[in-house]
């Protein structure tokens, strides 16, 4: 065990009680010897801080933080890794479950790549509140990428996060995630693949759950702070552009967001990713220019996305 790379999971709780269980069972049921846990809970409303101290109990190689008030996922996370020693970091939200081969497979697959490596993601599986399959992630986000990704992590939505085990020296280089952000995924990949390589593993060792308080579900929702984090992960990015396929990948996400947040009526957030698109590009394409137009008299057209949401997805 001495000379295998000691592995942080940082188990990040609010409000699992549900499944937390299962969550820390799959931590606990681990094939690779060398783990360090800690369990950050960010001051849960229901029952989690209770089973969190039965496992305590139980396994009293847990260690606990609690972040002492609501503080959000970023904070909670750097309280976390900042407690830990390993060599490689695992972000871990206690509602998934990870498989028992996870970890093994990973730092194996590290063992064979050189330092310039600093991520290793992989396949997962998509389930339900009560546990149910409902695809994999390699069937809907394909084809993954390798390599120095940062122009493909500023195009599109491929990785899924937490399939992810990182270097520590990532963590380090970028003082942890930015805590000013509502979420953390899209400001790591990009400010990590600057200067990292990602490499892909085409096995599924995680299970990524998909329920009614899931982060993603309002994202485009009227002042929903998600929306506002991209739009300035978004100017981050422009800084660190360094090729012309790079602004074409932003311009391309650019398009996507600054839509999005149009027919969702987010009119503040579009009009900024619109005006910056326009920098990135050098001019909006027409039809950019013609959404950056309506934009400004806030023409609602909302109803368009939502018969569009209806005929793709059903709902």
């Amino acid at each position: 065990m001495s000379q295998l790379p000691l592995v942080s999971v940082i188990c990040l709780c609010y409000n699992h009680a549900r499944f937390l269980r299962p969550a820390l069972d799959s931590v606990l049921a681990q094939t690779y010897p060398n783990l360090e846990v800690i369990i950050v809970d960010d001051c849960s409303t229901d029952n989690s801080v209770s089973i969190i101290k039965e496992y305590l109990q139980a396994y009293p190689q847990l260690r606990f933080i609690s972040t002492g008030k609501n503080v959000g996922n970023t904070t909670a996370f750097n309280m976390g890794w900042r407690a830990s020693h390993g060599q490689f970091i695992l972000d871990f939200a206690t509602d998934d479950v990870l498989l028992p081969e996870r970890i093994s497979q990973q730092v194996q697959q590290f063992q064979q790549l050189g330092p310039e490596y600093g991520v290793v993601y992989s396949d997962a599986e998509y389930i339900s509140d009560s546990s149910e399959h409902l695809y994999l992630h390699s069937q809907k986000y394909k084809p993954a990428a390798n390599g120095d990704v940062f122009a493909e992590v500023l195009r599109r939505y491929f990785i899924c996060p937490p399939t992810m085990l990182a270097r520590r020296e990532v963590f380090e280089d970028l003082g942890g995630y930015d805590e000013t952000l509502a979420y953390e995924d899209f400001d790591f990949w990009v400010r990590s693949a600057r200067k990292y390589k990602y490499a892909y593993l085409p096995t599924v060792t995680t299970q990524r759950r998909l329920h009614q308080r899931s982060l993603s579900t309002g994202w485009y929702r009227p002042g929903n702070k998600l929306l506002a984090s991209t739009l300035h992960v978004c100017r981050k990015a422009a800084q660190l552009l360094r090729t012309e396929e790079e602004r074409q990948a932003l311009a391309q996400r650019l398009k996507y967001e600054a839509r999005h947040a149009y027919f969702s009526g987010n009119f503040t957030e579009a009009g900024e990713l619109l005006s910056l698109l326009e920098n990135v590009a050098g001019k909006q394409p027409v039809l950019y220019y013609l959404i950056s137009t309506l934009n400004k008299h806030k023409v609602d057209l909302g109803f368009l996305r939502r018969l569009y949401q209806r005929w793709r997805h059903g709902r």
